[in-house]
Parts: structure tokens; sequence; C-alpha cells
């Protein structure tokens, strides 16, 4: 009998991945762990069939545990499992790309820039607006907690924390999103805190975070706290346009 693996620590846009019907929560994660990067990166391109006895052999775990592990590939639409052909990898067309552990799984390969630039133009398109409708729907709460993470992303600035940096960050976009009254915009909060924490995990921003972006979400928190629809959005696509640049900086020959 197997010994189920110890869970680790969740990061921050995680999906939590549900246990099996056999108990193999950390056995199934695992096999997610490895076998999603892989397919994310290419490694098993479109078209690749995949046959459950030969997963159950590379990773060491049962059939239940792989066929979990299935399901949720094709959850994300990575794949698709078929009678008598064995699991296919489908068209990166078809894959669900705002799915958080897909973001994280192609930011981890090769073609990370591209992604991340990408994503970040994506975010230049959103939370600028985001931002200026939650400088109209914001509640008190919403605005003190801005303003308070602001001023937590300037201290950790000061230190050079990035870690700290991050997870004040990830909190601050969240609340905008949030604040901005739009489910649709409020349901990007993962995407935004995947991108986040891979252009910091994978070294695609500055080794200090910038005092200018620090200045512009202390800025943020001020306009939407005054109601200044305007300048809230005008300073969060600052914000994002910034990021862009640091992408031309440190990966200058990504698309």
């Amino acid at each position: 009998m197997r010994q189920q693996e110890a869970p680790r620590e969740r990061r921050a846009g995680e999906r939590r991945v549900p246990v099996g019907e056999d108990g193999a929560g950390g056995l199934h994660s695992r096999v997610l762990a490895e076998l999603g990067p892989a397919i994310a990166s290419g490694e098993h391109p479109p078209g690749t069939v995949l046959r459950i006895d030969e997963l159950e052999s590379r990773y060491g775990v049962s059939r239940t545990v792989v066929r979990e592990a299935v399901r949720v590939l094709e959850a994300m639409h990575l794949v698709e499992s078929r009678r008598r052909v064995g699991v296919t990898v489908r068209r990166t067309e078809e894959w669900n790309v705002f799915d958080p552990a897909v973001i994280r799984w192609r930011l981890a390969g090769a073609d990370r820039s591209r992604q991340l630039r990408s994503l970040t133009t994506l975010r230049t398109a959103v939370e600028p607006v985001a931002a200026g409708l939650a400088a109209v729907a914001a509640g008190p709460e919403q605005c003190r907690e801005l303003t308070v993470l602001a001023a937590e992303m300037a201290a950790a600035g000061r230190a050079a924390d990035l870690s700290a940096y991050l997870v004040h960050d990830i909190a601050f976009h969240r609340v905008v999103l949030d604040a901005s009254g739009n489910e649709m915009f409020a349901r990007l909060g993962d995407v935004v805190a995947e991108v986040l924490t891979g252009r910091t995990e994978h070294h695609l921003m500055f080794t200090a975070p910038d005092p200018e972006a620090v200045t512009l979400h202390v800025r943020v928190a001020e306009a939407v706290r005054a109601r200044d629809a305007r300048a809230a959005e005008d300073l969060m696509r600052e914000i994002c346009v910034g990021a862009l640049r640091e992408l031309d900086i440190l990966a200058p020959d990504a698309p």
C-alpha cells in the first residue's frame, strides 16, 4: 500500500485539488504537478496520446489516482479521454488559459516571457477599468484595505523584501478587482495572482520593487478613496504599462 505524501503549503492563487475516492489527494496532486507542466510546456504536444497504464507505471501510482489527475486536466481542457484510444492532448486553442494552474504551468516553461507579456497585456486592458469602477463602487472597508496594503507595499519596498511585497501586491489588486463591483473582473483575481507570482519567481521583474510603481499604488488607493475614477484608471494603467516596460528590459526578445 502506497503512503500518502504530506501536503504542501498552498501558494497564493493556487486551486485546491479535490481528494479522490481512494483518499490519495496528495498522490494525484503530485501527478498533476508533473504531468500538467509537461503538457503545458509542449513536452507532450497536441495530439499526443497518453495511455493510462503507461502513466501508472511512470508515476508509480494506481489507476484511480491517474484517472483523478486526468479528470482535473480534462476540466482544464488540456486533454480529452476516449475509450479504446486513451488520453489525448488537446490543441492549445482549446485550453482554459484562464485557469490559474494552467497559467502557472505555462509560466514555468521555456515560453514564459511570451506568456507573461500576453497576460500583462490582458491586465492593461482590464485593471485600469476596474480601478475606475472601484473609485465609484468601493465601500469604506475596501478603501481602508487599499490604503493599508499600499502602505505595507511601501514598507516592503523600502526593505527590498520581495516576498512580503508580493503578498501585499496580490492582495491590493484583488481588492481593486473585487471593489469594481463587476463579477467578471473579480474572478480575474486568481489570474492576476499567478501573473504577479510568476514574474517574481522567474525573475522577470527588478530585484527590488520599483519605487515609482510603489508610489503609483499609493496614489491609486488615494484616488479610489477620493472617488476620482479618472485618476484611478489612469494611475492603474501606468502600473500595468510599467510592468510591460520591465519585460522590455528583462526579456527584450519576447514577442
